[in-house]
């Protein structure tokens, strides 16, 4: 995978993922036809990472009006991933990244500590991909109450 994280201008690394319902989806299926909001998330069903989701579904009919998808990612597996999605209704796909190898290709996956404890986990991420595969824009801090609007309000400009 990449050595150096991609940037706003480069073209968002392809991957092929196993979605939550066991068929597998790759960016590339998107290239030409479809902008891509492609989220990660460090842990399904957590409070933060369900506030974030539960947005996205009820954003969801907004994001097809401007012809684009929603990716979810995490390194659950996707037994949990699938509990996750038919707990909450999700609309759209949730991607299991079980090696991390995908979250090591964006540069989300870092050393991150709670109460005094390190270890490696996914920094909460999202890239806004245009028709091209091209990185339109990265957004790492935000209120996750209001980022499905700020995500669709983001790709709805991307020409």
């Amino acid at each position: 995978m990449a050595d150096t994280p991609p940037a706003v201008g480069s073209p968002a690394p392809d991957f092929t993922l196993t979605v939550h319902d066991g068929r597998t989806v790759s960016l590339s299926e998107f290239k030409g036809s479809r902008k891509v909001a492609l989220y990660f998330y460090p842990k399904s069903d957590t409070p933060g990472c369900t506030m974030q989701a539960c947005g996205f579904r009820d954003a969801f009919p907004a994001f097809g009006d401007i012809d684009a998808v929603i990716l979810g990612v995490s390194p659950d597996p996707v037994k949990k991933q699938a509990k996750f999605v038919e707990k909450y209704q999700l609309p759209f796909p949730i991607l299991a990244d079980a090696d991390h190898a995908v979250c090591e290709a964006y540069g989300v996956w870092k050393e991150k500590s709670f109460m005094g404890r390190k270890y490696m986990g996914v920094e909460r991420t999202t890239f806004l991909i245009d028709k091209s595969g091209t990185i339109r824009e990265i957004l790492t801090k935000f209120d996750i109450s209001k980022h499905a609007e700020t995500v669709r309000a983001a790709v709805a400009a991307i020409d």
